[in-house]
């Protein structure tokens, strides 16, 4: 009786942890140097893996090009399979994976900067762990983060991450 208790609450738990990440993902903005996998069920012409290039346009056959930066997973799904439905096929089924997140980047005082592929639920200090630790001289209370399109802006350790950012570990002085 109490294992049946305690793998519920596994249970709960992990299916707790699975939507986070499932939701991350589909809110998850794609943009240049992602590696994406479009399926179309039954079709295996239409299958195919494609790295988004510094436009941020794709290809696809029957479509032409299409604009996938800034879309989320689910968007490029309904953009492709709308596309297809029709004259092409009749209720298409498409999945759009991520196989390879574009880079987050890290410099300053971690034994490893340099940069790194990104993965859903990255914290700062996950981060700093990727990159080999903390240097001798690092301050575990000056670290920055300049985002996309933002200014340098002091950040804790749990911090979340989004691709392209920029973390700079400051030395500490004593």
């Amino acid at each position: 009786m109490a294992f049946a208790r305690y793998f519920i609450f596994l249970l709960f738990i992990f299916s707790d942890v699975y939507a986070q990440s499932k939701d991350e993902l589909y809110e998850y903005s794609l943009g240049s140097g992602d590696l994406i996998n479009i399926y179309v069920y039954g079709e295996e012409d239409l299958t195919f893996d494609v790295r988004l290039g510094t436009e941020g346009v794709i290809s696809y056959p029957f479509l032409g090009e299409i604009l996938v930066s800034g879309k989320t997973v689910r968007e490029l799904e309904k953009i492709i399979s709308g596309g297809l439905n029709g004259d092409y096929l009749k209720h298409p089924r498409v999945n759009v994976s991520v196989i390879e997140y574009r880079k987050f980047f890290i410099d300053g005082e971690v034994n490893n900067p340099g940069g790194y592929p990104f993965e859903p639920g990255l914290t700062v200090q996950k981060a700093v762990a990727i990159a080999g630790g903390f240097t001798e001289r690092a301050s575990k209370s000056k670290i920055f983060l300049k985002q996309e399109h933002g200014r340098n802006n002091k950040v804790l350790l749990n911090h979340s991450l989004k691709p392209d950012d920029i973390i700079t570990v400051e030395q500490s002085f004593f």
